[in-house]
Order: C-alpha cells, then structure tokens, then sequence
C-alpha cells in the first residue's frame, strides 16, 4: 500500500504533464505550427511553443546521421561565436540556432547527438550573459532532454543551477514583465524537471538557495509563474525531508492554502500536490499543514472539475486520516464522505482508487463506519472487488473491512450479497486475499445478539432475495450452537435446498457450498457420525478360528471349497444368521450350506471380521465385500467397506457410487457422496456428464437427503435424553435383534419415502404438498436417528412434534 502512495505522489513524466498544461491553459497553437514549419523563423513567443513532442518534426531530422551531425555542429558554433556578442544580428542567429536545435531535440534519436556535439555547454553560457529576448529562447532549449536520467547530472555538472537559481530571482529587480516573466516560468520548469526523481539534484537546488525564491515566486501576478513555482516545490519535496522542511520555513503553507482555493484548476492541482509531497511520512509537517486551516480546502477539491486535484485531495485526505481519530471524524463532518463515494464510480481508475484509499482511512473510524454505509458506500466498493487492478482491490477490500466492524450495519453488509463477493472474489495480491478472510472473520464474530435477531427476521419477512442472501451468509458464518434456531425453526433449510432445484446455476452452486459447509459444522458438533456402527458382538472366536476345523458345526461351500465355521460365532454377529440358524430355513440343521453368490475372497474376508472384529479392505474388492455384508446385516462390515469405498470418491464416479450406496443401503456412503456433489457442484457442473448426472441422480431426492444429513447431525443439539444414551459403549446394542428388525423397517419407510416416484411432484403439486412432504420427511430422519443413538428405543415423533422443531 506504501509502495502505491508514493507511486502516485511520484511527478507526472513529462509528456502527462505537458498534456495536463494543454488542457488546463487552453491556449492558441498557431505560433506553434508557425515555429515548426519554418526552421529559420524566430519570431514566435516562447510562452505559446507547442510544449510536446507530438509537433510536426521537422524536415532537417529526416536528414541522413551525418547531416544532422553537421547540422548540430553548425548550431553550436553559431551559439559559442555569439555568446559574448551584444549585436542584433548575433542574438538573431542565437535564437535562430537555440530554436533549431529545440525543435531537433523533440525527436528522441536526435538528442543524444544535440548532446554530443557540445550543445549543453554552450546554451549554459548563454543563461549567463544573454539579452532578454535571447534568454527566453535559448533557456527553454535545456528542456527537451532534461529529463532523461543521463543527461540531467550532465546539465547540472556543467553549471545549469546558478544562473537557473538567479534567474529565478529576477522578478526581485526587475519590473513584472511579460518577458521576464516568461524566463522565470522557464527557469523553473528546467529546474523541475533536472530535479524529477534524482535525490541529489534536488539537494544541489536547496544548497543552490533555489526554494526561497520558488516560494516566493508563489505569490507572483502571473499564473504560469505561480504554477511553475509550485511544481517546482512538488518536485523537490518529494522524498527528501531536508527540502520538505526549508519549504515550510519559508512560510509557503498560507500561500499554498490560498492556492487550493484558486479557480484555476492548474492552479490548486499544483498546489495540492505541492501539500500532498510535504506531509507524506512527516507527521510533524502534517499537523501544521492541519493547524495552517488545509482541510477545507482540500475538501473542497473533492468536487474539482479537474480529475487529477480530486485524485490528489483524495490522496490527501487519506494521509490525514492516518493522523488522529479526530482527524478522521472532522473529515467526514466536514463533507468528505458523499463526494468519495462518488468518485467510487468514475470512469478514471486511479480516481476511484485513491478515494477507495481516503475511505479505508476514515473507515476505521466506528461513526465513519456508519455514515459510509448510510451515504451508499457498500455496493460501489463491493463493485470495486471485480477490478483487475490489484491496489484498487485492496483499498476497496481494506474500506469494507473497516465498515464490517459495525454492528449496526452488519445486516446491511449481508443484505446487498457482501459475503458471498468476498467468498467468490478472484484477488490478485495475498495481502487482499488476508483482508477478505479478516473480513469474513469479522463478520462472523458479530453475528449473534442483535445483529443475529435482525438477520432472523430479514430471513422471515425480507425478499426472497433477501432471504436467500441471508441464509448462504449464515451458513458460513454462524456459530455451530445457533445451527437450531436459524436453520430449523426460522426455515433456513428450506432456504438453502430450495437453491439446489433452482434454474439458476449461480444459485445450485451457492446453495451447494452453503449446505456442505452447514453439513460439516452440524457434524463436527455432533458427537457421533450419521451412519450408525453395527452392535458390538459379544463373541469374538479369534484368528485361529478362522476357516478352522476345530470344533466346526458348520461347513460353508462356496465355489466348490470349503469354509469351516462356528454357529456360535455367527449367530452373535448378525441377524440374518441367527434367522438362517434359528428360524424355519431349512439350514437350520443343515451341515453344509451352499453359497451361490458370493467370491470366495470375498466371504472369507466376511467370516474373518466375524471372527476377529477387524478385516482389511483394498479398493479392488470393497464393493463386493459392501454387497455381503449387506446381505448378512453385517453393519460393522459394512461401515468399514463404505469407509473404504468413500476414500475413493470421485468426480468420475460419483454417480456410480451413489447408485452403489442406494442399493445396499450404505447411508455412510450415500451422505458422502451426497456431500462431495455439494462440495465440487462447480465442477461436476461443467462436466459433459453434467446433463446425465441430474437425470440420474436426480436433485429432488437428493434435496431431501441433504435434509436428512442435516436433520440428523442437528437433532443432536435438541435430544433431551440423557448424556450417557451418547455413549457407543455395547450395552445400548445388547437388544440385538430388535434393534435389526426395527432399523429394517426404518430403513424401508425412508426408502420408500425418497423414492423417486414418491418425491415427484404431480400437475396438481402445490408448495404446500412439498412442504408437507418435507414435514414428514424431517419427522422421520430424526425419529430413525434418535431410535438409533437410544439404542434401538423407538422415540414417539409425530409430524406436530417435528414441525416444532423445522417450522417448514
């Protein structure tokens, strides 16, 4: 930020400032054109020369090297042959010679040949002892080739700054002259631009004694002359302390003050500029420049029609701002805040990020805040964040980090989409990136108490567009103890899912990250996941038991090998053994059972997390392992094969293992396949599968699914049962078969429930049918999830119970 401060309180280059003159002089060309058709005319005023390069070259510069060579050479001994001569035929072709080489020197090529050929010294010799009319001709010439880097040193070696300072100091002996008057303006102008970005330059003119004249040159008659005098000051204030402080010294601060005021806006550009090079990193200039009555003033410029004095005050007014607190609060009483913020959509981009930068400023202020809100400020820097220019970004980012820290416009900042900017916005620098996350951070710590309450009610009575911008903010941003409240009883939700069949992509892609970060809050403060563990078994026979002919009661014949097994082992792991070997099936009392179709690498792996409660599982043959262990009700089995299965997930089989996970009932998997289509939704989106993949895994199913992940993980926070029911200790799965046979039927109520043909919406469907259907849905998602964590004890949860708590 630094960095670009002094980049723009850096001197204008040369042809931007000659431009800038152009357009504030608004002066007659004709004498220009006149000078550079006519190579031997010198009869044109100096003060009228076409002052850039864009002037028609003359026809001599399109002469082969050695002719301009001979040319320069021919100029320069006109100008040492004449410079002692006090006739009128010697300075006629002194200035005829000066004029020459000016107009030769406008072609960049040419200069360092002018240069070369011993040009400097001689127009040197003649700001000694020159005629009036000559000096006006021959100092201008030093002008064209001033300002490169490698000429400036070898101007001023050459004796430049003594007779530029005396010159300046004319207008004290002289009458105020139109002439002389036009050789100080020259004289000054050569000074600022010997001195433009060179440290010792502008130290040689302080040691020269060239500011006290320039200041005093400030109050002279003549415009120009004031405008030359104060772009000089600007020029060698600029990041040198010791040329800062002699110019105050030389009480220039009442004069500049006056300036800023001027009409002229060529004038208070100068003038401003002259103040904004002073007080930058000089704190001690910056109060006096205060104290001398600068602020008003500068104000005042923020409505200039002069874009680059709004630019400067704007600058300003931000390094005023850094000052004191009460600094910032005068600003904005003073009138600062309206214009900025208007500014904030000018077409000029350094207008717009200076003011973003005067904002962040006064931003950190608690009433400043408000009143940049109240005044419109939000959505023209939220607009701000789009910018491809970095230092825009972030001073537009730093001034919504300010206003983010009050609490009374915590609402309005959601209100207009704030958050989901700051979420979606593409930042250039990391130090913007940092902003925004502090910002969001920020944010979140103000949601609760009034702002909380205030948001609640947008959400029930705002626009629908309201709403859903608040909803996407508070679930990113709320505290994980407030999930209930906002998202069951004040439809929250419904808010949310709604987004997912919405026909806007922006919208399913919101809704999306919304739901997966709620889905991930809502788990991590539940103390057990959504998908239930399989009961403890209360045999575990061991290893050496595994496909073990000691004491074997039971063979299993699978692909034509044999598996010896134990009955005991497996009537205590599972309810479909215990059916196989206590109920009516006639292998009840069979000796060898025939497997049909089922792997032999697979059941083996079965029988051995029967025997020993652990198995490994790779990739390869999870799927089929899944397919048993549903088939034998073998849940533990099954969680650690999803667990498997899930680490694999990805875009290209997302729907494949959805598909997977719905038939064999594998609720671990569905949720985070469920949860990964949520997390990448704007991937999958641009996938040429994408059309395929909603066909198939159909978004209205999965609306309710989404329901069901979080009705489950938030009925946590609202079971009143007793803390120990949490517990995954064996004794709440000692009911065994019970449990399986309760959780069957559950599981099937669900399933029909979400089953396509069920959830499609008939022609005469209304919103009151799917909400009731949704009512009924949440009624036994959290009636199945709280059976499951009392274990097995069916709890009595009609649709008025949980309308309370969803309130859809």
């Amino acid at each position: 930020m630094e960095a670009e401060q002094q980049k723009q309180q850096r001197p204008r280059q040369r042809p931007r400032r000659k431009g800038q003159k152009r357009k504030l002089e608004d002066e007659a060309s004709a004498a220009t054109a006149a000078a550079a058709s006519s190579l031997g005319s010198a009869g044109a005023d100096d003060d009228n020369e076409e002052e850039d390069g864009s002037a028609g070259t003359p026809e001599i510069c399109r002469h082969s090297h050695a002719a301009l060579a001979r040319e320069v050479r021919a100029q320069v001994d006109v100008l040492i042959r004449c410079a002692s001569s006090w006739r009128h035929a010697d300075r006629a072709a002194a200035k005829r010679a000066t004029h020459v080489l000016a107009e030769l020197a406008k072609n960049e090529e040419v200069v360092n040949m002018i240069v070369e050929g011993g040009a400097v010294a001689a127009l040197v010799c003649h700001l000694e002892e020159p005629a009036v009319a000559a000096q006006t001709q021959e100092e201008q010439q030093l002008r064209p080739f001033e300002l490169e880097p490698e000429h400036q040193q070898f101007i001023v070696d050459a004796g430049a700054l003594p007779p530029l300072v005396k010159l300046l100091k004319r207008q004290r002996s002289t009458t105020n002259s139109r002439m002389v008057n036009s050789v100080i303006k020259r004289a000054a102008d050569a000074i600022t631009n010997l001195a433009h970005e060179n440290s010792n330059i502008k130290t040689r003119v302080r040691m020269e004694g060239g500011i006290p004249p320039l200041v005093e040159l400030l109050e002279s008659q003549d415009l120009k002359v004031q405008r030359a005098a104060a772009g000089a000051l600007r020029t060698l204030a600029f990041k040198n302390d010791e040329n800062k402080t002699q110019i105050v010294q030389c009480n220039a601060l009442p004069t500049l003050i006056l300036m800023l005021r001027s009409e002229d806006a060529a004038i208070h550009y100068e003038a401003v500029g002259v103040i904004g090079n002073l007080v930058h990193s000089s704190p001690n200039i910056k109060k006096e420049v205060l104290n001398a009555g600068a602020l008003q003033p500068v104000i005042g410029l923020l409505s200039s029609c002069c874009t680059e004095s709004q630019r400067e005050a704007a600058l300003l007014l931000g390094q005023f701002a850094s000052a004191d607190s009460d600094c910032k609060v005068h600003i904005v009483q003073r009138g600062a805040v309206r214009p900025l913020i208007e500014m904030l959509q000018s077409a000029d981009v350094q207008l717009r990020e200076m003011s973003a930068f005067a904002l962040g400023r006064l931003a950190q202020d608690t009433h400043n805040q408000a009143g940049i809100a109240y005044n419109g400020g939000l959505v023209p820097l939220f607009k701000l964040l789009d910018s491809k220019n970095g230092s825009l970004q972030h001073n537009a980012a730093f001034a919504l980090y300010g206003v983010a820290d009050n609490e009374d416009y915590v609402s309005d900042f959601i209100k207009v989409g704030g958050v989901q900017k700051l979420q979606d916005g593409e930042f250039i620098v990391q130090a913007t990136k940092d902003c925004v996350a502090k910002t969001l951070k920020r944010l979140e710590e103000k949601i609760n108490g009034r702002v909380l309450k205030h948001l609640l009610y947008l959400m029930r009575v705002g626009e629908q567009s309201v709403q859903r911008r608040v909803a996407l903010a508070l679930a990113h941003l709320c505290a994980p103890e407030d999930q209930r409240a906002i998202f069951i009883d004040n439809n929250g939700l419904d808010l949310l899912l709604d987004l997912l069949i919405s026909m806007s992509p922006k919208h399913q892609q919101d809704g999306s990250a919304a739901l997966y970060k709620l889905a991930n809050k809502a788990a991590a403060l539940s103390p057990m996941d959504a998908a239930p563990p399989s009961p403890t078994p209360q045999v575990y026979l061991g290893e050496q038991y595994v496909n073990s002919s000691t004491l074997s009661d039971v063979t299993f014949l699978v692909e034509g090998k044999r598996f010896y097994a134990h009955r005991i082992a497996l009537l205590a792991s599972s309810d479909a053994f215990r059916a196989m070997f206590d109920g009516g099936y006639r292998e009840k009392d069979a000796r060898d059972i025939e497997i049909p179709n089922i792997r032999w690498e697979v059941f083996e792996l079965m029988m051995r997390f029967i025997y020993t409660g652990s198995v490994q599982i790779n990739s390869e043959i999870s799927q089929d392992l899944l397919r048993a262990a549903d088939q034998y009700l073998l849940e533990g089995l099954k969680r650690l094969c999803e667990y498997t299965i899930a680490k694999d997930v990805n875009l290209d089989n997302v729907s494949d293992m959805y598909d997977l996970s719905e038939a064999f009932h594998a609720v671990s998997l569905r949720h985070t396949c469920i949860l990964y289509i949520l997390e990448h939704f704007n991937k999958i989106c641009t996938r040429a599968g994408y059309v395929l993949l909603i066909i198939t895994f159909d978004l209205r199913p999965v609306r309710f699914q989404v329901a069901q992940i979080l009705a489950c993980n938030l009925a946590m926070q609202f079971c009143t049962a007793d803390p120990a029911c949490y517990s995954r200790d064996p004794q709440f799965s000692n009911q065994g078969t019970e449990f399986i046979k309760k959780s069957k039927s559950k599981r099937q109520e669900l399933a029909d429930l979400m089953s396509p043909n069920s959830l499609a919406p008939t022609p005469s469907s209304d919103q009151s049918c799917w909400r009731s259907c949704t009512v009924k849905f949440l009624a036994l998602s959290v009636q199945w999830y709280l059976f499951w964590v009392h274990g097995g004890a069916v709890l009595e949860i009609n649709i008025s119970n949980v309308t309370k708590f969803s309130k859809i």
